[in-house]
């Protein structure tokens, strides 16, 4: 598979130094030796389907930008930026697939895997909260099986959950605590739905932080280290929601519960209901829950940025008990998947394509659309699954999506009707239906960013939809 990693001759072991990049000689090298594409008579719906049938595909860029509705001047500028970025120190390296009508437009990997290992486009990475989007497909097919409906209680499937109670908050915006030091409670006035579930309205925590007494004791507990799903759904059981059901949209460990469904429901292990399911069937052979031996030497290194250094730094090994190399770890539908640029770019196709892909059908067209639409009302979405980003005027969420629902409004360039999600390591993505178009960026930046790095996911749309005209410039983004 062609690599267009960024090669330099300083080892990287800890520190990333800058880099000095010439992205114009790159790429005009990479284009004399592939060459422009040969020229097609077939229509380009059929020639994008016949090659989703290849389990390769995504390969590198195949198609000429203009016949997409693209300029090369704009994909020139995107890539030239993506590789800036690596040089100025806001990540050691990236794989990224811009898709455009069912055609690769680009696809790029840059830097620095690790230890010195250039990126390729098959390295492979921590996903993390990009995990969701798979874990709702796989419970939207057991939905089209009739097997539960979206105003269901959740405690139809997860009884152990009606006994819980909810944090009551004072005037202040802070939970009540007792003298003892434990939040005042009360008594949930309803159980959540599922679709509540799916759209982090039913008021559970996540131990992302511990500003709360909620939170914290997710944290104590080991929610997200437990054992299997059902330790997880114990430990879940014996800690209070957050928020009546409905009240307000928190981000939360909703989706692990649902993984958990999928295996109930299913009668499968969670990881093998997504294999045979899912990722099996969309040929997403990387995506899975642990990295094997075999795959080791693709799996990137995690950074973040050293304020005291002023430089990209390594992050320290965890050990392997629980890590990514264990293949007994939780199957954390939440966050625990690993994966390639290729494998979600084939995944966000099957969205793009309303289920299907390469003559596979996953889900049925309008379960796509329901799971894209909003289903929070007015509630405002805080968060990108990366960090935490206020979408109060454009952002409302849908079945495990975040959903623009007005981006001219706030000055971005999506379409209306744009889904995306997000990983913790810096990875993210976006599906715009609109403009038949699906991007995919893997980045690995966990602890800390530059100061004034680039916006990964804001930056990048900014110059993937300048490039959508011939005759629009190229601008810069930050």
């Amino acid at each position: 598979m062609r690599s267009t990693s960024l090669r330099v001759s300083a080892c990287l072991v800890t520190v990333i130094t800058p880099l000095i990049v010439v992205p114009m000689l790159a790429q005009s090298a990479r284009r004399s030796a592939v060459g422009p594409a040969p020229a097609s008579s077939a229509p380009a719906a059929t020639v994008a389907a016949a090659a989703a049938r290849d389990a390769a595909w995504p390969q590198a860029a195949i198609a000429e930008p203009g016949a997409l509705g693209l300029s090369q001047r704009g994909l020139d500028a995107l890539e030239a930026r993506m590789r800036q970025s690596v040089a100025d120190g806001d990540t050691a390296g990236m794989t990224y697939v811009l898709l455009r009508r069912g055609q690769v437009a680009a696809f790029e990997s840059i830097g620095q895997q690790g230890s010195g290992k250039p990126m390729a486009l098959d390295s492979l990475f921590r996903i993390y909260s990009m995990s969701k989007p798979i874990t709702g497909v796989a419970l939207m097919q057991l939905y089209e099986q009739g097997k539960w409906q979206l105003d269901d209680p959740i405690t139809k499937f997860v009884p152990e959950f009606a006994d819980l109670e909810v944090a009551t908050w004072g005037a202040d915006g802070r939970i009540v605590v007792g003298p003892d030091g434990r939040p005042t409670l009360t008594t949930l006035k309803r159980p959540a739905t599922m679709r509540e579930l799916m759209s982090h309205t039913a008021g559970f925590g996540y131990g992302l932080s511990d500003r709360d007494p909620v939170n914290r004791a997710y944290r104590e507990q080991g929610v997200l280290a437990a054992t299997d799903l059902d330790d997880m759904v114990r430990k879940v059981d014996g800690i209070p929601l957050l928020y009546q059901p409905g009240e307000k949209w928190f981000y939360s460990v909703a989706v692990d519960i649902q993984g958990y469904i999928v295996q109930k429901l299913s009668g499968q292990k969670f990881g093998d209901y997504l294999k045979a399911r899912v990722t099996g069937p969309l040929g997403m052979s990387d995506t899975m829950f642990y990295v094997t031996p075999e795959r080791k030497p693709r799996f990137t290194e995690v950074y973040h940025w050293d304020k005291e250094r002023h430089a990209l730094v390594m992050n320290a090994s965890r050990g392997t008990r629980g890590g990514f190399e264990d293949p007994t770890r939780l199957e954390s539908g939440g966050g625990g998947l690993v994966g390639t640029a290729h494998d979600y770019a084939r995944f966000c196709q099957m969205l793009l394509n309303r289920g299907e892909l390469g003559g596979v059908r996953i889900l049925k067209p309008e379960t796509v659309d329901l799971m894209v639409r909003n289903h929070i009302g007015p509630l405002s979405v805080g968060s990108d699954g990366t960090a935490s980003r206020d979408g109060s005027d454009n952002v409302r969420f849908g079945l495990d999506f975040a959903v623009h629902t007005a981006p001219e409004r706030v000055g971005l360039p999506y379409g209306t009707g744009t889904y995306y999600w997000g990983g913790a390591a810096g990875t993210w993505f976006w599906v715009d239906p609109v403009n038949e178009l699906a991007f995919v960026g893997m980045i690995q930046n966990m602890g800390g960013n530059r100061p004034g790095g680039f916006d990964f996911r804001d930056g990048s749309a900014k110059l993937v939809y300048a490039a959508l005209s011939t005759t629009t410039p190229a601008v810069a983004a930050r």
